[in-house]
């Protein structure tokens, strides 16, 4: 079953403790940020209220006792839209958003494979499709059991590092 438009919504807000997330692109093509990207790389700043719509869902989750979370997958140098996408995290971690990097620049990539997917509950699961420029395709709720999701979950929050001591090192 693909989720599109409130189904998609709706998924997020019937989550009970945690919505986490697995994203091992360089870039998504997203046609909504075409021209922030093209501001951001002409050297604006991405204020909070640029991101204000994802901080207060994920204000209004972490309020509710709920948790949000990613581990993104990266190599340096980073592309432009990982450091656009890195000034929303900053922003994503002041709301209580549990972000962090896996940075496979230098070592094996221990999720080698595995695609992009959002993780509801620890057990369901919606699988995220894109074209190769990162266009997202679709969503897809994954009908299967969810442990190997789980598991990469576990290897992802293992090997990765929080956002905020990641940045920390790429400023030293």
């Amino acid at each position: 079953m693909l989720l599109v438009g409130e189904d998609w919504r709706r998924t997020f807000d019937s989550m009970e403790q945690e919505a986490w997330r697995l994203e091992t692109l360089p870039a998504y093509g997203v046609p909504q940020e075409v021209e922030a990207i093209r501001r951001f790389l002409a050297g604006e700043p991405v204020t909070r209220e640029a991101t204000q719509p994802w901080f207060d869902r994920v204000k209004a989750y972490v309020a509710g006792g709920r948790s949000i979370g990613r581990v993104h997958i990266v190599t340096q140098p980073l592309s432009d839209y990982l450091r656009f996408e890195f000034e929303h995290y900053r922003h994503n971690v002041e709301a209580g958003e549990d972000v962090r990097i896996l940075d496979v620049t230098n070592r094996p990539n221990p999720l080698d494979g595995v695609q992009d997917f959002w993780m509801f509950d620890r057990r369901q699961v919606v699988l995220m499709h894109y074209e190769p420029d990162g266009t997202q395709i679709s969503r897809e709720v994954y009908e299967g059991e969810p442990e190997p999701f789980r598991e990469y979950q576990r290897i992802a929050l293992v090997e990765s590092v929080p956002f905020e001591e990641y940045v920390k090192g790429l400023d030293a």
